[in-house]
């Protein structure tokens, strides 16, 4: 399930019988400071082990609409992942079934929102960044496109996962300006991939081992470009609940000018509790633990 909104949180505890491990997830959206809208879209289906956040672009609301679309193809294709094995994409002998679908996904949602990009008045040259992770037994499959971010907090500390797809850092990559001359540039809003941008997009596909007790941050550029990695790390270990914490990351970004759409959304690798299944067969209405497929 997921949702989207200018003041969106959302914060759930689940359980599916197939998944090795738990998850808990909160996610919130906020417009902003500055912002009419919000374009930013975030969305998940704990059954299926799959999280999404959009960050959208394009104007008369187009950005609106390429980041739901994106939230909800990628939603789409794994509540329904059985109909569409046939055309996952070859991305190497190495990778997962999972960071296959989840790159055949990725495709799927690029081409559709550039097609009614050609097709719909007022849409052409809307487009969308995307991170998304799938969770599936102990494994995770991470992607994304554009220069929203996935982080990953492990034993007290902070990695990010993904590299923006964006001009200054591309050029920070090859060394021609530095990490901080790209925090001030007045060009981090230029984007080298998005979906929708073309007919075709390369995404960035990874497979990782996921541990009890890891935490994953996917959030849009509203965020990062306020909210330093170090207080990020800080912000969620001192906060007493996910939802807290995603309150804090945006009400931080909110402070010190919130000037684009601020999304966060948090996902806790558990250990399933070793009566759960005994819960689900004796009550079915008792309480529920979320696992990854």
């Amino acid at each position: 399930m997921g949702e989207k909104g200018t003041e969106t949180s959302l914060a759930f505890r689940t359980r599916n019988p197939h998944m090795a491990l738990a998850v808990e997830v909160a996610g919130k959206s906020d417009v902003g400071c500055v912002r009419a809208n919000n374009e930013d879209n975030f969305g998940f289906d704990s059954r299926y082990g799959i999280f999404v956040v959009c960050d959208g672009m394009g104007g008369q609301a187009a950005g609106e609409v390429a980041s739901k679309m994106g939230v909800d193809i990628l939603l789409d294709y794994f509540r329904k992942e059985t109909t569409y094995q046939s055309s996952r994409l070859s991305i190497g002998a190495a990778a997962s079934p999972g960071a296959r679908s989840l790159a055949s996904a990725i495709q799927l949602a690029n081409r559709t929102i550039f097609q009614a990009g050609q097709q719909q008045n007022g849409h052409n040259g809307m487009g969308s960044t995307i991170v998304a992770a799938l969770v599936r037994g102990n494994s995770l499959a991470i992607g994304h496109v554009g220069d929203s971010r996935i982080y990953l907090v492990r034993q007290g500390t902070i990695q990010q996962l993904t590299e923006d797809h964006s001009w200054v850092m591309e050029q920070v990559r090859h060394g021609y300006i530095t990490l901080e001359q790209a925090q001030k540039s007045e060009m981090q809003n230029i984007i080298l991939r998005a979906l929708g941008s073309e007919e075709a997009v390369e995404a960035d596909v990874e497979d990782l081992l996921a541990f009890p007790g890891d935490l994953l941050l996917m959030t849009s550029d509203g965020l990062t470009r306020h909210v330093k990695d170090a207080e990020i790390l800080e912000i969620v270990q001192r906060a007493i609940s996910l939802e807290r914490a995603c309150a804090e990351l945006v009400e931080t970004a909110k402070e010190r000018g919130g000037d684009d759409n601020i999304t966060c959304l948090l996902v806790r690798i558990l250990d399933r509790p070793w009566y759960s299944n005994i819960f689900n067969k004796l009550f079915h209405g008792g309480p529920q633990w979320q696992n990854s497929i």
